[in-house]
């Protein structure tokens, strides 16, 4: 069974930082790309950042210089190290974890960005 766990989210002020997990199970985790996305109510859900399985990464335009992707290969682990925390970065955030045709997702974390 795949799992995806993510923890990390939170209340935090503008300019502040958090780092999300997520932790993989039930997937073979290196040959996985792994992702963060976020949605707000009403809207799409968008890619934040991603890591593919050669260590590629890939960031938004609104988050580059200022979130940070990466991965623990030894203990499933999926990061997202977010510095200098805007009021637009405030959505539920979710991991993602694709190969191929597979794709699987957490069940989210939310980060309210608020002072």
């Amino acid at each position: 069974q795949v799992q995806l766990v993510e923890s990390g989210g939170g209340l935090v002020q503008p300019g502040g930082s958090l780092r999300l997990s997520c932790a993989a199970s039930g997937i073979s985790f290196s040959i996985y790309d792994m992702g963060w996305y976020r949605q707000v109510p009403g809207k799409e859900r968008e890619l934040v950042a991603e890591i593919l399985s050669d260590g590629t990464t890939t960031y938004a335009d609104s988050v580059k210089g200022r979130f940070r992707i990466s991965t623990d290969n030894a203990k499933n682990m999926v990061y997202l190290q977010m510095d200098s925390l805007k009021l637009e970065d405030t959505a539920a955030y979710y991991c993602d974890a694709h190969f191929l045709q597979r794709r699987y997702w957490g069940q989210g974390t939310q980060v309210t960005v608020s002072s």
